[in-house]
Parts: C-alpha cells; sequence; structure tokens
C-alpha cells in the first residue's frame, strides 16, 4: 500500500458535508465512488482532515489515501478528477510518509466567513447576505472575545459529555472588501458548529442586539442562546489545513468579489447634474 496526501476544494451546497452517509450525497462518497472506477476496487482508504457541514465549502481540503497502485500522483489526480461532479475538484495529489495522517498530524485549521452587505445574483451560494446595517467596529471588537483557549459549550451542537469543548483560538481576523467582511478564524480544531455560532453571535453585536458582556457570559457560563444565531452554512469556507513547518496565510482575500458596480449614466443625465452644479 502507498500513501498519497490529496489537495481537496468543493463547493458544499448539494452535499451533505464531507463524511460518508446513508441515503445522503456527500464529498467523500462521491471521492469514493470515483475512486473505485480508476483503481478498479474498493481495497483503499481515504481519510479527512476532518468533517464539514452540509452546505460548507471548502478551499483547500486536505485527505490521505492508502492504494496500491502504479499510477503516479499527477495520473491519479487526473483520472479521478475526469471522474467526480463539477462542484468536487482535487488540486493536487502528492506522495506522503507512510506515518502521516491527515486529521492526525493537524497543527491547525483556518475558516473563513464571507458576509455580503448588498443582495448578488453570483455569490448567493458563497455569502450570507445580511440586511441590516451592521457596525463593523463593535464586530470587530467582539471577535477579539474569542481567542486563547477558552470552552466553547455555549458555541456548539455537540454533547459536551461526549467530547471536550475546550478549544485553542490561535488567531482571529477581519476586513472589509468591496461589500463583503470577510472574517477569519484559526484554531487547533473546531467542534460542531462553532464557527457559525461564533459568526452569528457576532453579528448580532454588529446590529446592536447583543453586547460584549453577553458574549463574555456564553464563554463562562453554559448557554443555549448562541444557537440561536447560529450563520448559515453558505458563506462559510474551510481555508486551510495546517501541518508543522506550513506557513500560515497573511492576507485576507474574498473567493468571490462583491462590490457595487459602476451604473453607466446617460450623457444628458450628466450633462444636468452639471448644470445643477
Amino acid at each position: 500500500m502507498a500513501r498519497f496526501k490529496l489537495y481537496i476544494e468543493y463547493e458544499g451546497t448539494r452535499f451533505s458535508g464531507w463524511q460518508v452517509q446513508k441515503n445522503a450525497r456527500t464529498v467523500q462518497g462521491e471521492l469514493i465512488g470515483a475512486m473505485k472506477s480508476v483503481f478498479g476496487t474498493g481495497d483503499f482508504e481515504l481519510y479527512g482532515s476532518g468533517r464539514t457541514d452540509g452546505g460548507v465549502h471548502a478551499l483547500c481540503q486536505v485527505a490521505h489515501l492508502d492504494v496500491k497502485t502504479v499510477l503516479a500522483p499527477p495520473v491519479i489526480r487526473m483520472k479521478v478528477n475526469d471522474l467526480l461532479p463539477a462542484d468536487i475538484n482535487i488540486i493536487e495529489v502528492e506522495k506522503a510518509t507512510p506515518d502521516f495522517h491527515a486529521r492526525h498530524d493537524a497543527v491547525a485549521r483556518s475558516y473563513l466567513y464571507q458576509i455580503s452587505r448588498r443582495r448578488t445574483a453570483f455569490g448567493k451560494r458563497s455569502v450570507w447576505w445580511i440586511k441590516d446595517t451592521l457596525d463593523g467596529e463593535k464586530m470587530w471588537q467582539a471577535l477579539q472575545c474569542f481567542t486563547g483557549f477558552n470552552d466553547f459549550q455555549s458555541f456548539s451542537a455537540d454533547d459536551p459529555e461526549e467530547k471536550s469543548t475546550r478549544v485553542q483560538i490561535d488567531s482571529v481576523d477581519m476586513k472589509e472588501a468591496g461589500d463583503l467582511i470577510l472574517i477569519r478564524i484559526v484554531g487547533s480544531h473546531f467542534i460542531w458548529k462553532m464557527v457559525r455560532q461564533i459568526i452569528g453571535t457576532i453579528v448580532e453585536v454588529g446590529r446592536g442586539n447583543l453586547a460584549m458582556n453577553d458574549l463574555k457570559s456564553f464563554l463562562h457560563n453554559a448557554s443555549d442562546e448562541p444557537a440561536k444565531f447560529t450563520a448559515p452554512p453558505s458563506g462559510l469556507f474551510l481555508e486551510r489545513v495546517y501541518y508543522r513547518g506550513d506557513h500560515r496565510l497573511r492576507d485576507l482575500r474574498p473567493v468571490l468579489e462583491v462590490s457595487s458596480p459602476m451604473i453607466p449614466r446617460h450623457q444628458d443625465q450628466e450633462k444636468d447634474t452639471k448644470e445643477k452644479k
């Protein structure tokens, strides 16, 4: 058996998440189906760095593949991609050491969330359009509350008795790009719906419906309130999975530009405007 490292991107709108499920279309399931045809066998293992929920996208998911094959990495990529639907793409395949593990060796994950200040015909599947006026400064201040090692029980749908809800958030960032608000959260790992509930509560602060003390209270006392504000999956992207020695992303860039276009004006309109001045 040879081990390969795969870098994968997908548009998650039409999938019930990454992990294989019965009677549901998943990213892992589509990959496994294509690989069975390429390798002529089901005797292989495909492990992802972690799950993504239904509707969530990935700019660079990482997986490892154990398979007995004579095919070179570029050939594997080409042949599997030829059989995949248009909303999944293997960016690169490379040889990995036998002890590499996509999930266990990951030291951090980076998520990007896109909020749009305007309705967009092109970016509906990749943003959360919010009609309300948002206070960006308050949102930035609220985002800072989540850095460090905290108990995110209030910001997850996981059962705290089944697993730890304590997570290390390494860094956060926020930037406005055109009509978009971009938010990046980098952490050791993330529990179910954690990022979406963080984003939802930050938006409520931006709307003026929550105060900073409310956020601090959620981090120190278990609460069901953040679940009410869970952001939709459409704006969420698994941006990067980091391994020891990887360079961290610095620039915060949108996946899709959403800016108000320059509306063409008739010459007579321009003339009237000048005369009024």
